[in-house]
Parts: C-alpha cells; sequence; structure tokens
C-alpha cells in the first residue's frame, strides 16, 4: 500500500501525468501497444472545473466509429475510445465505442478477460480530458490466446448478481488474475443484471464497485469488483 493508501496493483496506479499534447494514431500506438501501461492522458489546461467537457460520441462495429462531438452530462470529465474483441459462445466481433465517463474510473491500456475458451474478451481503451479528444482511433486489441497453465473459477449468468465459479477457465497469454464482477449491463435501452467470473491481466484489477465502465459493446454498472491473483499449479513455484 503506498502512502495515499491507494490499493491497487503497482502496474496499475496512474502514473504522473503527462504535457498536453494532440491525439495522432502515432501518439496512441505508442501509448497503447505496450501491455504495461497504465498511464491516463490528460491535459489540465484544456479542462477546467465548472467547463463541461465535450466528446465525441459513437457506437459501432469494426475497429473505429464517428459520430457528433456532444457535452458530457455532469459528473462526467473525461473522454475515452474503447476498441474490443470478443467471444460470446464462439460468435466473434470487434467493436468500438466513444464517449464521456469519469476520469477516476477510466483506465488506458489493455485489458483481457477469459471466462471459457469460446467466452473471451480483450480491449484496448484510450482516456483523456480535453475538448474532443477521443476523435481518433486506436490500434485494435492483441488477442494471444496460448494457455499459461493458470486457472479460475468461471461462469456467466445473465439477470442475476451471483455467480457460482463451478466451471475452469484455463487463463491465456497476460492473464495472472482471478476476477468476479457482478451488477447492471446495460445495451441500448435494455438494462439487465449480470455476474462473470473468469481469468483476467491484472489491469482488470482498476475496475472498482460503484464504477460505472464502458466496453466496446456495453455499459457495465459494477456492484461488485474483485481481483485476486490466479492459484498456482501444484508444483509450480512463484
Amino acid at each position: 500500500m503506498n502512502s495515499q493508501g491507494d490499493t491497487r496493483p503497482s502496474s496499475v496506479r496512474t502514473q504522473k501525468p503527462g504535457p498536453p499534447a494532440p491525439i495522432s494514431l502515432w501518439t496512441l500506438q505508442s501509448m497503447l501497444w505496450s501491455p504495461d501501461h497504465t498511464t491516463h492522458a490528460f491535459s489540465p489546461a484544456l479542462f477546467t472545473a465548472g467547463c463541461p467537457l465535450s466528446c465525441e460520441m459513437c457506437r459501432g462495429s469494426g475497429p473505429t466509429c464517428s459520430g457528433k462531438i456532444k457535452t458530457c452530462e455532469a459528473g462526467k470529465d473525461a473522454c475515452v475510445i474503447v476498441v474490443g474483441e470478443s467471444s460470446t459462445k464462439g460468435r466473434h466481433s470487434v467493436n468500438t465505442y466513444k464517449g464521456c465517463m469519469k476520469f477516476s474510473d477510466c483506465y488506458s491500456g489493455f485489458v483481457s478477460t477469459t471466462m471459457g475458451s469460446q467466452d473471451y474478451m480483450v480491449s484496448y481503451t484510450y482516456c483523456c480530458q480535453s475538448e474532443g479528444c477521443n476523435q481518433g482511433s486506436v490500434p485494435p486489441p492483441q488477442n494471444n490466446r496460448t494457455e499459461n497453465g493458470l486457472q479460475c473459477p468461471a461462469c456467466v449468468v445473465p439477470f442475476q448478481e451471483t455467480c457460482p465459479g463451478t466451471q475452469a477457465a484455463r487463463c491465456v497469454g497476460q492473464e495472472t488474475h482471478c476476477v468476479y464482477f457482478a451488477g447492471n449491463v446495460q445495451a441500448g435501452i435494455i438494462n439487465t443484471k449480470f455476474a462473470t467470473r473468469g481469468c483476467a491481466t491484472e489491469s482488470a484489477c482498476y475496475a472498482k464497485e460503484g464504477a460505472e465502465v464502458p466496453s466496446a459493446s456495453y455499459l457495465y454498472f459494477l456492484r461488485r469488483a474483485d481481483c485476486l491473483p490466479a492459484p498456482l499449479p501444484p508444483g509450480r513455484a512463484e
């Protein structure tokens, strides 16, 4: 724990903000292609208290989308881009979301979660705090499906907020943690309860209870967000 009581893993704590910079594909690639990147993009000179932020708003299939610049609602002080690749029962899709969210809830970087061999989601997210700063695009996430020997309890349950985790998910790539997320998920005008457990990268630990977290396809309202290191298999040293 650091001196401010921050319990987040060291690799997901926000680094010191850098100077304002225009967004370009090259900038986003250099920031996001490193899986260990955890910094927020912060432009304090372009965002002041009392002046609502405006961001590009869109959601669509494919690695990018475009929409109108709109004013963020009260309490949302960051623009975000999320590009995600997902598989649900083997149905594969790539989607993009651009919009507004709370800067304190926004994690810039790579996240991978696996709930089963045919159920997973990988994404890149970019957060920023200047006018229309999410009008660019981000590179699609790399999807490493190579098993790493770790396993986590797994389940995906709609319409309720508990999930038994009686199945086992085989972790892949950089997934070294087990997660348990539950709350509400919104897709368009549909809002329903959900619960899910599985493997995740350590970056997923940034999500906290009470956070409103967009993915490329859905908006999650988290009432439970547990994240612990995956247990080592027998005979495997740390």
